[in-house]
């Protein structure tokens, strides 16, 4: 997909120019001042009202030529300093008034001519990881998010974008939804993604919905709201964890002292997922007490992925009945950064 040009920086590089041109001035006539045998508060003092020009009047007499010839040099070079940040300033604040409104327009412009796009909804860690895989994949798409800092920075990485709430019909129908061939809605709440599902499915029969789902139990409330799929980040960290585990290094990997296990922790980090095993010590009170407790007082943010056994033995996804026993270790997975 063509990428959005980002803004013009040549008023800003001219802004920085310019203070430090006024900057430059004010050290190097402060010094001459100094040099006059004056002290270094009134050199600067000097310097500043002159620069600017207020003119409260002159802070030692001036009844030398040099010392003239001096401040003539510093009334020429300081206001031409001030007129040139003065001016720079108002260059770049319009300029950035102008390219915010040229690039909002030319944004629309290019969404308006989408067909056949996919429609992204949410722009947390997930959705900036779809992003790269659809720009690598040649796919067009289109971001929504309701943050303009998330906007904002998926514009300056040249997706197209808007902001908006993806719950909002207007929005969806401002994206292209009538027009798109896949929606994915990735948003951290579970709520919100039934919602745009629902709204999607009634705006465009034939688009293909792909939904995150936070716990199991939304999963069946996004199918029937209309969704193709649905995606449980959980679960996906679950199963390969579980792979992990049944190979022969999987206590290498668990603990992250591999290349492989580096890459793994990375994937879950992007999924806003981490990984830990709980030991069933001496004192621990999970002792002879099921799994399912566990999972119960973590409130469904974590998920008991395997239990390693004192006497040897891996258990794979243990059921909620599955006792833990003194020196058991149970490898669970539990949600990190919300994305």
């Amino acid at each position: 997909m063509d990428r959005v040009n980002n803004p013009p920086r040549t008023a800003y590089r001219n802004l920085l120019y310019a203070g430090l041109f006024v900057l430059a001035v004010l050290a190097v006539f402060t010094v001459g001042y100094r040099m006059a045998g004056w002290s270094w508060a009134d050199s600067l003092y000097m310097v500043v009202i002159t620069a600017f020009s207020v003119g409260f009047g002159e802070v030692h007499p001036v009844d030398s030529n040099w010392l003239r010839a001096w401040t003539m040099a510093l009334i020429v070079l300081g206001c031409t300093g001030v007129i040139f940040v003065t001016g720079t300033m108002v260059q770049w604040l319009t300029e950035s008034q102008i390219n915010r409104v040229i690039g909002g327009k030319r944004m629309e412009s290019e969404i308006e001519k989408l067909k056949g796009h996919a429609i992204v909804c949410g722009f947390g860690r997930l959705g900036r990881m779809l992003a790269t895989q659809l720009e690598r994949g040649g796919m067009p798409f289109v971001i929504l998010d309701q943050s303009p800092e998330r906007v904002r920075e998926a514009r300056e990485m040249g997706w197209l974008s808007m902001q908006g709430e993806a719950t909002d019909e207007t929005v969806l129908r401002a994206a292209g939804i009538e027009r798109a061939r896949v929606l994915a809605t990735v948003l951290p709440n579970d709520a919100a993604n039934v919602f745009i599902t629902l709204s999607a499915r009634d705006m465009n029969a034939g688009i293909q919905i792909i939904a995150r789902g936070e716990v199991p139990s939304t999963e069946r409330k996004l199918l029937q709201a209309g969704a193709n799929r649905v995606v449980l980040p959980a679960h996906i960290g679950a199963d390969r964890i579980a792979h992990l585990i049944l190979h022969p290094n999987a206590r290498e990997l668990l603990g992250s002292t591999t290349q492989a296990g580096v890459e793994f922790e990375h994937h879950l980090t992007e999924l806003g997922l981490d990984m830990e095993e709980i030991e069933i010590g001496p004192g621990s009170r999970w002792i002879n007490r099921p799994v399912g407790d566990v999972e119960l007082a973590a409130a469904g943010k974590l998920m008991a992925v395997a239990i390693l056994r004192a006497g040897g033995g891996t258990e794979i996804n243990p059921a909620a009945n599955a006792i833990l026993n003194p020196g058991d270790a149970l490898v669970v997975l539990r949600r990190g950064v919300r994305t």
